[in-house]
């Protein structure tokens, strides 16, 4: 009884592929946030997921390409983040939006608000994914502002939108990294100026 109990219980635990995938993805974040990227090895990865090497291979290749897609998905926003913001006030949205970017950052450990200082940040790969997650970021934002399909000044707009991403990141590596601004700031300096950016810039164009 005792022994097929056992065995039902081995049976509960197993994991689908794309919950394992999951596991070894998480795992991996979570060194990549502790320590530096030449600092993290497959087998490292393997131990904390409690999976054999050949996985980490077998779900995503090598330990290049699993890092690649952390900073992807870390650093991307993505489509449900601005369906699930409340409707409410433009002051709400912005809160929302604002609390949501620092939980994410916070849940993930920023891993890739360092990049661009040197190592990995330098590799043009690195570079790409950071740049297509720029601009996806500037329209998911626009999006959640009220601000897509504007018939004028679009490109004022989005331009606008690119300096405030800009302005986020600084602001969360001031908080996550160097430890200058608390989160209370970050978020109050964010809401802030996305505020005066949507209700005064954008508008008066």
């Amino acid at each position: 009884m005792d022994h097929s109990g056992r065995e039902a219980g081995q049976r509960r635990q197993r994991l689908t592929p794309d919950q394992r995938r999951g596991q070894i993805f998480d795992c991996a974040q979570r060194l990549f946030a502790q320590r530096p990227y030449e600092d993290v090895s497959a087998t490292d990865i393997a131990a904390a997921a409690g999976v054999a090497r050949g996985l980490v291979n077998h779900y995503f290749g090598n330990k290049r390409e699993l890092y690649l897609e952390v900073v992807r998905l870390n650093s991307t926003v993505p489509e449900v983040a601005v369906a699930a913001l409340p409707e409410g006030t433009l002051q709400e949205r912005i809160d929302a939006s604002v609390t949501w970017f620092l939980d994410t950052l916070a849940a993930t450990g920023g891993t890739w608000l360092g990049l661009g200082s040197g190592g990995m940040g330098r590799d043009p790969d690195v570079e790409r994914i950071l740049i297509e997650a720029e601009n996806l970021s500037v329209e998911r934002l626009m999006e959640a502002m009220g601000l897509a399909g504007r018939a004028t000044g679009q490109e004022e707009v989005r331009a606008m939108m690119r300096v405030y991403v800009q302005l986020a990141r600084s602001g969360a590596r001031e908080w996550l990294l160097r430890k200058t601004l608390s989160r209370a700031q970050v978020h109050s300096l964010l809401a802030g100026t996305l505020l005066v950016v949507v209700r005064d810039a954008a508008a008066a164009i």
